[in-house]
């Protein structure tokens, strides 16, 4: 794994971007926090869930957002500490040290599950095809986009974004795998399509 990295991080040598470049840096830095800053994220889904809350008289999006971010928190970090893979501008290179919290990325895995969540609500409780493809559009580019922009400036290896997209993909699977069980039906997931949306739609 190291050796891929570094081969990796040789090819892209030439176009890192380094603060010597403020404007170019000041850009990659504020694409990574835009992509997969959880802060962001979480203001984009407190709207979305909040809507789908009261609209839908349910509190099941609530809960799989909940859901999401607690095995998102347990099991990025968990990797972050137990492992302890150290960052690309750590002196040394790749190896394992106390301070080390580069392996998953976690702004991959945020970005990944997250996007991916709220692509699947806006999908299953109809909202109009314009949010729909907005979420999804973000659910894709998103990820894509933190993580070049992360490797440009040197903060990951390419093996830590890799790892944490499929962190964010089996996590966004294992919360759809909960709320198809007793856990979905407890917080009011609905059963047809009529009950997913507003009257009002229905009947136009």
């Amino acid at each position: 794994m190291s050796r891929f990295d570094e081969f990796v991080a040789d090819q892209i040598g030439p176009w890192q971007v380094g603060d010597d470049n403020p404007l170019v840096y000041g850009i990659c830095w504020t694409i990574t926090q835009i992509g997969g800053q959880r802060a962001l994220i979480l203001i984009v889904m407190a709207a979305l869930v909040g809507y789908l809350c009261w609209t839908r008289r349910t509190l099941q999006p609530l809960a799989r957002t909940l859901l999401a971010l607690l095995l998102l928190t347990i099991t990025v970090y968990a990797f972050k500490y137990g492992l302890g893979r150290t960052a690309p501008e750590f002196p040394g290179g790749s190896f394992l040290h106390r301070d080390g919290q580069s392996y998953p990325s976690g702004h991959t895995a945020n970005a990944v599950l997250m996007w991916g969540l709220a692509t699947w609500l806006a999908v299953y409780y109809g909202l109009p095809v314009r949010v729909q493809r907005l979420f999804a559009t973000l659910f894709v580019v998103s990820p894509i986009a933190s993580a070049v922009t992360m490797l440009l400036l040197n903060f990951h290896w390419v093996t830590d974004l890799l790892t944490g997209a499929a962190v964010g993909l089996i996590l966004l699977w294992v919360v759809h795998v909960v709320f198809d069980g007793p856990l979905g039906r407890w917080t009011g997931i609905p059963d047809t399509r009529a009950d997913r949306i507003p009257t009002s739609s229905v009947s136009a």
